[in-house]
């Protein structure tokens, strides 16, 4: 007997949901939200709800964007702390601006598992959605923009994932404010086809292991995809179009797979319709161990990959270095292989050929030399870079190859660089911002002072 009832509690809970009408009004949500048992659907009417509030129990909170929770400037607009929330179309608005605080227009708690945040808009706070401890959380489809304060880091992130295992981040539009995504102390997460424009780092990862970042496009920030003190990351299939300093940052970074992304350069046409170089370095490897870098595609940058501090053990194959004004800068007194079981790299200025048709160039690339080590270290030196007698010395080494210093050799390097499209509407974007950096205010702080992030 004890056994049925249970069972006819169990199938006729769903029915006992409710689907609940909330009027705009002093209070509204939040008693609507006192009076709701777990399961019901409060569906929010045209108008404006004060906030602050706190959804405790399992609760979906829906309406459309004109059903608008404003949080008056006081702290967290929504703080979720229940399992099992969701909360769709609606705009949240007017969260407090205090740093310590992290105030933000949806904050996920720690113990509020499984909370769903799909297709809200985010507008004008601090922090947009701020995923606080809260594990197996999805923010999908949202638009989210964050304040524009003149220094950089007093705005906040769209997307804050702290110590949140498990967080699903995708097809979101995250534009202004600090970072795009910024995700700190967490594992397990995945975030992908997400948009980030005008920010400082599009993806901002710090310790976070075992996760994936994926088919996600930056465009015209000051940084793409940063990825530090992170192990087993997956960085994939992402366009990093028109950022100003680096497309893709392995910092203190291993075992880790880097594939099929594209770093473009772009900035404003030239008088004669010719893009300028605009990204300083296409790709930063600092102190990076044990990463496959393969597959990518490097074009239009200062600077194709800079390559330092000790990294070891890393296996380049199949990239594409495009139209850099240098390909590699590496300093280091041994040779560094770049190649993996006979197939190397694309550079655009191999004068190579290809007589047996295997599609890889018949002689081996050194992309730097002597002349380039001198140039790194004493910078005043590039005055005589034209001049008959650095000329003498790079045809020498170039004719007698033992005279080179150690640097980057590429064994087998490849007759075509791999092709990654860019889509229409994403090269307007990136030209957009070109023109607009022309126009706009610097970021108060150095992108290569490593502590500063």
């Amino acid at each position: 007997m004890l056994r049925a009832l249970l069972l006819l509690v169990l199938v006729a809970s769903p029915a006992l949901a409710r689907d609940v009408a909330v009027l705009p009004g002093q209070g509204a949500l939040a008693n609507a939200i006192a009076g709701a048992a777990p399961g019901d659907v409060l569906t929010l009417q045209p108008g404006t709800y004060a906030g602050p509030v706190v959804i405790d129990r399992a609760l979906t909170v829906t309406g459309p964007a004109t059903a608008i929770i404003d949080g008056l400037g006081q702290g967290t607009v929504v703080t979720i702390t229940g399992d099992d929330v969701t909360m769709r179309g609606v705009t949240v608005t007017g969260s407090g601006m205090n740093s310590q605080d992290l105030d933000a227009g949806i904050k996920i708690v720690k113990g509020a598992d499984r909370a769903l945040i799909e297709n809200t808009h985010v507008l004008g706070n601090l922090h947009g959605v701020d995923i606080h401890g809260g594990h197996d959380a999805t923010v999908r489809g949202n638009t989210i923009e964050g304040t524009r304060q003149p220094r950089v880091n007093d705005r906040g992130n769209g997307i804050y994932v702290w110590n949140a295992p498990g967080a699903l981040v995708e097809g979101n539009t995250v534009r202004w404010g600090r970072d795009g995504i910024f995700s700190n102390t967490s594992r397990k997460g995945i975030y992908r086809g997400n948009l980030f424009r005008d920010l400082r780092f599009a993806v901002h990862y710090m310790y976070t292991n075992d996760s994936e970042v994926s088919g996600n496009i930056s465009i015209g920030n000051q940084l793409g995809f940063a990825l530090m003190f992170s192990d087993r990351v997956v960085a994939k299939d992402n366009l990093s179009l028109g950022d100003r300093s680096h497309g893709v940052m392995l910092n203190y970074t291993n075992n880790s797979d880097i594939s099929g992304n594209l770093v473009l350069g772009w900035m404003a046409p030239r008088a004669d319709g010719q893009p300028q170089l605009g990204t300083d370095r296409c790709t930063f490897i600092y102190n990076a161990h044990k990463n496959l870098i393969y597959n990518n595609r490097f074009e239009n940058c200062d600077i194709g990959i800079h390559f330092t501090a000790g990294s070891e053990r890393n296996v380049l194959t199949g990239n594409g270095f495009v139209g850099n004004r240098e390909q590699v800068k590496y300093v280091g007194t041994r040779d560094v292989e770049w190649s993996f079981e006979g197939r190397g790299n694309f550079w655009s200025d191999h004068p190579g050929f290809d007589l047996n048709g295997d599609a890889l160039a018949d002689s081996p690339f050194r992309p730097n030399d002597l002349m380039d080590h001198i140039l790194w270290s004493q910078p005043a030196a590039r005055l005589l870079t034209g001049s008959p007698a650095v000329q003498l010395v790079r045809w020498s080494q170039s004719s007698f190859p033992a005279t080179l210093p150690g640097g980057v050799v590429d064994s087998f390097p490849l007759m075509a660089p791999p092709v990654i499209a860019v889509p229409p509407t994403y090269a307007q974007m990136a030209l957009e911002a070109a023109e607009n950096r022309a126009k706009g205010l610097q970021d108060d702080f150095d992108i290569n002072d490593l502590s500063s992030h």
